[in-house]
């Protein structure tokens, strides 16, 4: 098939040389506003039920949105409905407004005025489509028609506000619907003759939204527009600039970063991207990228799952495994070079005592949005040394010697090609149980004491015990050494087993408590050449030493 891009005309850049974004931080929140209710609601395919609506809206409550969009009263009885539940039944919380979305035509205004009635905050919402696209095939108007319906629609709603008899407190948003397909000039005029039309001043100032209805062009230059816009904007100080993006390019939050960089206060989207075609911007995925970069986003993001859930439940939709911070595998390394590199980065904030969070691959601690540890590190056959052992540490507290790596990744990695799958931590357990505390045994300590003694100003350990060999027959073993290690193997050498060599120790406490134990892990070097580990554990970290010798051995003739 031959291909067929030239059909398409690129995106159009504006003349920005002296743009001042690019310069620019964040360092603060911006006003977030949530329109999950509506432009998410409006995009399933099985739009919420009132009390799924409900619900929805406590959550983002709770969460500290402070502006919700809820839904577009005059579009029909069941949207007019949830409108009047929420006023009557006094489900707004006093701090919070509630916003109703509007096009800029006079029944449709009449009507959301009717719905809103009694409510403490509101915003009205409205619109009308300004793209040179939409003027042209849609509209088959020029711009001035366009701008004739957006100022009497704010005549309408400034006139309707001024006959009010009740306590509500208004404020007005004007969205230039498709703003990011509309020639910048034309943008600004606009919105000028609306400001203009409202009485716009700083202590009553207008929200402008620039919507990205449809994402068209990278983000950058949506930040140049953005910017170009708020310069030539008569009256900046009467607005609070909001951005509204979507996904359809896939830069959804990176368009509404890049727009506060531009000088946007306020930023519109739905958790987790919900909303027509690829999604509105996700407020979930930016509010934890200024997170990560010690900055307030001033929402809760601390359950994300509890999110997650409600979400799916709601909403009917589902979370991406990969979808960022939420999905089930953003918090998990398989590759085997990121495993270690997360267990060193775990070792080092210990060892450290660290109060800032300094580990690779990781860029935000999981706990801060209620995720778990556990599933960070899985197992598969291409998992590397570090991985089984972050998760035996993790998980089941067995800080196994970086020596030991090699050898039991090596046991995990055959059982996960055995099985042709990833070993989930039960699993990843279990291989090491049968590897190395369940074996045969082919040595058996029937009976041991180990006591101390000194003689001529020198402290001597001496090893006593009873061996059982192949479960047949049973020798005395008798042993002094410097240590209960060292009494064990001359012990050991005088009933024919002397071909091991000592290599290295470790041990460390498993539990806590009175019934405390100790695990030891000791490396021998094999009569062959090669070298073996072998694990001990008892109550007392002398005793769990020599079993660690006799486990090594017992591994080494099974």
């Amino acid at each position: 098939m031959k291909p067929s891009f030239h059909k398409y005309i690129p995106f159009k850049q504006i003349n920005l040389p002296d743009r001042q974004w690019p310069d620019n931080t964040i360092t603060k929140a911006p006003v977030w506003c949530s329109v999950d209710l509506r432009d998410g609601n409006q995009a399933l395919v099985d739009p919420m039920n009132l009390e799924e609506k409900l619900e929805f809206f406590h959550v983002l409550c709770d969460m500290g949105f402070k502006e919700i969009e809820i839904g577009f009263p005059s579009a029909s009885e069941t949207e007019y409905e949830i409108c009047r539940e929420l006023i009557e039944k006094n489900h707004i919380p006093d701090d919070v407004t509630i916003q109703v979305l509007v096009q800029a035509r006079e029944h449709l205004i009449r009507k959301t005025f009717e719905a809103v009635k009694g409510a403490k905050n509101v915003i009205i919402h409205f619109y009308n489509s300004t793209s040179t696209l939409q003027r042209k095939v849609v509209f088959k108007t020029d711009m001035d028609g366009v701008i004739k319906i957006a100022v009497d629609g704010a005549k309408l709603i400034k006139k309707l506000t001024d006959e009010y008899t009740g306590d509500t407190n208004f404020r007005f948003e004007y969205s230039p619907e498709s703003f990011s397909g509309t020639e910048m000039d034309n943008a600004v005029e606009i919105c000028d003759r609306v400001m203009e039309t409202l009485g716009a001043d700083k202590e009553n100032p207008v929200i402008l939204n620039l919507p990205n209805t449809v994402e068209m062009c990278t983000p950058n230059t949506f930040a140049d527009q953005v910017e170009y816009f708020i310069r030539h904007l008569k009256n900046r100080e009467s607005a609070i600039i909001s951005v509204h993006t979507h996904n359809d390019r896939g830069c959804g939050v990176a368009a509404g970063e890049l727009a506060l960089l531009a000088g946007a206060d306020r930023v519109e989207g739905t958790l987790f991207g919900n909303g027509e075609r690829t999604g509105n911007m996700d407020i979930v995925t930016m509010g934890l990228n200024m997170y990560t970069q010690g900055v307030d986003p001033k929402l809760d993001f601390s359950n994300l799952p509890k999110l997650r859930e409600v979400y799916e439940r709601c909403t009917n939709m589902k979370i991406d495994p990969r979808q960022p911070y939420v999905g089930d595998l953003v918090f998990t390394a398989f590759s085997g070079s990121h495993q270690d590199a997360i267990n060193k980065g775990f070792q080092y904030m210990k060892e450290h005592n660290s109060e800032m969070w300094e580990i690779p691959y990781l860029p935000i601690d999981p706990a801060d949005v209620g995720r778990e540890y556990e599933p960070i590190i899985r197992i598969n056959s291409q998992s590397g040394k570090g991985g089984a052992a972050f998760v035996m540490s993790h998980n089941f507290g067995y800080d196994l010697p970086k020596r030991m790596h090699p050898e039991f990744s090596k046991l995990v990695q055959k059982k996960c090609e055995e099985l042709e799958r990833e070993l989930i931590p039960k699993e990843l357990f279990e291989v090491f149980e049968q590897n190395y505390l369940n074996h045969p045994m082919k040595y058996k300590l029937s009976s041991r004491k180990i006591y101390e003694e000194s003689e001529n100003g020198k402290d001597y350990v001496h090893f006593k015990g009873k061996l059982i060999i192949d479960d047949r027959d049973e020798v005395m073993l008798i042993g002094v050494g410097n240590g209960p290690i060292d009494a064990f193997f001359n012990a050991l050498k005088k009933v024919g087993l002397d071909k091991y060599e000592f290599i290295s120790y470790s041990q460390h406490a498993i539990s806590q408590g009175s019934d405390s134990k100790a695990v030891s892990y000791i490396e021998l070097k094999k009569p062959d050449g090669g070298n073996i580990f072998g694990i001990g554990i008892d109550s007392n970290v002398n005793v769990a030493s020599v079993l660690g010798v006799l486990n090594a051995i017992n591994r080494a003739e099974a």
